[in-house]
């Protein structure tokens, strides 16, 4: 029977800077038994690595990590069987009363992969949810604009959606933040071209590490796939001082 202290904690790490860990995140990550995170199939994790230096504070000894290899590339059946044996993994880690903080980039439910685990396993635990930074407030704060004033609307859309969708949401709303930019970058810029966004746009990558990127004229970006971590936001022209 699981222990009543156990539970299956997802906790946002932020966008990439480590001092945009909250105090409640890094305490609960101090206090875990187990850490699990999505990696890629090398073991690399930049969830792991945003909390490296609170992990260093911990003794080897006292906790155990369950890294969940995600393939690179876009197979579907092979990612859920991922998260099926991850789920498992945490299952039986909470049910011997551990306490397992699963480490989310950005916020656990927005365009988490901590959602796909929750579903998972929460009819099994007892699960808690630590809200945080999402990449989306970093790139507004990286720009010093507003996201939204007054009586604008605000959209966020993937860009995994086809180029008409995406073109209706940029001609339904003054702003536009177009997540998961990578791959599909041509298919953005057409879109900004076709709705005369072109200018009001504004293109991030890696928000909030040392590699951070930002292009103001993103008509100067090759129409080739990006690095997954990369944004467009597109704000309303009159507040665009470009």
């Amino acid at each position: 029977m699981t222990a009543p202290e156990a539970k299956f904690i997802g906790v946002g790490v932020g966008p990439g800077d480590p001092e945009l860990v909250t105090l409640k995140a890094a305490r609960l990550i101090q206090q875990a038994d187990v850490i699990s995170y999505i990696a890629n199939e090398q073991g690399h994790s930049q969830a792991r690595t945003i909390v490296q230096d609170l992990l260093q504070q911990k003794q080897p000894e006292d906790y155990q990590e369950i890294p969940l290899p995600m393939p690179m590339l876009e197979n579907r059946q092979r990612a859920n069987q991922v998260y099926d044996e991850g789920a498992s993994a945490i299952l039986q880690a909470v049910t011997q009363g551990k306490n397992v903080v699963f480490l989310c980039e950005g916020d656990p439910l927005f365009f988490g992969s901590f959602a796909y685990l929750l579903e998972r396993l929460q009819d099994q635990l007892e699960c808690q949810i630590v809200p945080g930074i999402t990449s989306v407030n970093a790139a507004s704060s990286a720009m010093a604009l507003p996201l939204t004033v007054l009586t604008e609307s605000f959209a966020v859309i993937s860009g995994r959606h086809d180029q008409q969708r995406i073109e209706q949401t940029l001609q339904g709303h003054e702003s536009v933040v177009i997540m998961k930019a990578g791959r599909a970058r041509p298919k953005i810029l057409q879109a900004l071209t076709a709705t005369g966004r072109l200018n009001e746009a504004t293109y991030l990558e890696y928000i909030g590490r040392d590699n951070q990127k930002i292009v103001h004229r993103v008509e100067t970006l090759e129409p080739t796939a990006g690095p997954y971590f990369s944004l467009f936001v597109v704000l309303a022209s009159q507040r665009n001082t470009r």
